[in-house]
């Protein structure tokens, strides 16, 4: 069912291969004005399933999707162009395969999928999403060395952290066998 927010998070899909060109380019004002729009619809999206009652099982999947694929887009992207530190970028994309793998084979051992995501996990997908944000926007107009530092170090640690919460939780689900 295609409705307003499950629009809104293809249409963050969709924005990826665009936001990636512009990077490419170096047309850094752009690409994070392409960002900002992606992270302005995945809170949008959310919000407006709640208030117009418009919460599908598409939308339960489309949505993490296309937050997993701009997020890992952008951190490989800004990874190969030097803007981001390599080292983070694979904390990131481990920690997104790992629960994915995670995922896969509570499916395929038939144990029950609920899907619940921490205040850590939480507090790291925001912290992902303005550490790109904040990397792109010192190539557009000012660095901010030593914010970008804390910013790099505190996702560093919420993307390990928040992992191995996840970690955990299977490990529980196993152990309960």
């Amino acid at each position: 069912m295609l409705n307003i927010p499950n629009l809104l998070s293809v249409s963050r899909i969709i924005s990826i291969p665009l936001f990636i060109i512009l990077l490419i380019y170096q047309f850094y004002g752009w690409a994070l004005l392409i960002f900002i729009a992606a992270a302005v619809s995945d809170s949008l999206d959310g919000l407006l399933a709640r208030l117009l009652h418009q919460r599908t099982n598409l939308g339960a999947y489309l949505d993490p999707a296309a937050d997993k694929l701009l997020l890992v887009s952008s951190y490989i992207t800004l990874a190969i162009l030097n803007i981001l530190p390599w080292w983070l970028s694979v904390i990131v994309i481990s920690r997104d395969v790992i629960i994915c793998l995670g995922i896969l084979i509570l499916f395929l051992t038939s144990h029950p999928l609920k899907i619940q995501p921490s205040v850590a996990s939480k507090l790291n997908t925001g912290f992902q999403t303005v550490t790109v944000g904040f990397a792109l926007l010192g190539k557009y107009a000012f660095p901010l060395p030593i914010f970008m530092d804390f910013l790099i170090w505190s996702t560093a640690f919420l993307t390990i952290l928040s992992g191995g919460q996840y970690i955990w939780r299977g490990i529980k689900i196993f152990s309960l066998e």
